[in-house]
């Protein structure tokens, strides 16, 4: 492939994401799961700036928790470009400087929006020029939500989650985010889910014949509306992160039952807690009460767009 490399340094963005619902199948045969998900892109992101070099480097900094973020070939962005570099026949190498402010081991996805703006960056300044679909295929490679971290907005995923099909979302959704300093395991979060059902026990949702998305949210995402959308918010790997994670149930409590919240989700795997609220002025009030609770809490809003280059 005939490539126009470029000097400089590119800069992309690519946001964290929220599963407002999340239905999960039985394992196979490979020990992953089938899924139905729905997916939302928040104002929540990972920076990544990729500078030409002769090896393949990252640095990692952020307001999140780096310290257990691997620096080698276990980074997913890593990974992302030396998959690129093989993939368009590059023989040089890039270096990454990626600023975190996704929650580490949070369940929103973080490392796989690094991966996907690694994908958009190296593509930038080895100059591949690449379509979507092809680096959609090589996402899909990478991860589960690699894909819909380059696609962004609000989608429906299926298979292993990496099936996309862009759903309506006609208005802006307001979240307040309780991130924790203890990240959780997303292979031990299923692993506890299918212990759970197999028991089974009280609260936990049966796994599916064939995992699908509930109408209800699709159409309160088309209507615009955050009440009716509050209502058929669903997450089966819930059950399993409260059960490793206790003192999320006081999360929920305070931010549903004490400040009002429409509704409370852990995010993915978690241990993040999403609430929906009413609107920017409600999030603000419910941001404001669980900090001053000496919780972690962040306003979001979604949906927003995908991995996209930054000036």
């Amino acid at each position: 492939m005939a490539l126009s490399a470029v000097d400089e340094t590119v800069h992309v963005r690519a946001p964290g994401k929220l599963n407002l619902f999340f239905e999960v199948g039985h394992p196979q045969g490979d020990g992953y799961h089938d899924v139905a998900s729905v997916y939302q892109a928040v104002s929540l992101y990972e920076d990544v700036w990729a500078t030409p070099a002769d090896e393949f480097t990252v640095a990692v900094s952020g307001t999140a928790d780096v310290s257990g973020v691997p620096l080698d070939d276990g980074n997913l962005a890593l990974r992302a470009a030396r998959a690129l570099a093989a993939h368009i026949g590059y023989d040089g190498g890039v270096h990454l400087e990626i600023v975190k402010h996704v929650p580490v081991a949070g369940g929103m996805g973080g490392g796989s929006a690094d991966a996907a703006a690694a994908l958009v960056a190296c593509d930038a300044v080895w100059g591949a020029g690449l379509g979507a679909a092809e680096l959609q295929h090589l996402a899909a490679r990478l991860g589960a939500d690699v894909p819909f971290a380059l696609m962004g907005g609000t989608a429906v995923g299926t298979g292993r989650g990496d099936r996309l099909s862009p759903a309506l979302a006609r208005a802006r959704f307001d979240w307040v985010l309780v991130a924790d300093d203890e990240g959780l395991s997303t292979p031990g979060v299923y692993r506890r889910l299918d212990e759970l059902r197999a028991a089974p026990a009280p609260g936990v949702a049966a796994a599916p014949p064939v995992p699908g998305v509930d109408p209800v949210v699709l159409q309160a995402l088309r209507a615009g509306d955050a009440a009716a959308l509050a209502g058929g918010l669903r997450n089966d790997l819930q059950a399993a992160a409260l059960d490793l994670h206790p003192r999320l149930r006081e999360v929920f409590e305070r931010g549903v039952a004490e400040n009002g919240a429409l509704a409370g989700i852990v995010s993915g795997s978690g241990p993040t807690v999403a609430f929906l609220t009413a609107g920017p002025e409600r999030a603000l009030e419910l941001q404001v009460a669980l900090a001053a609770a000496g919780a972690t809490a962040l306003h979001v809003h979604g949906p927003v767009r995908g991995a996209h280059i930054i000036g």
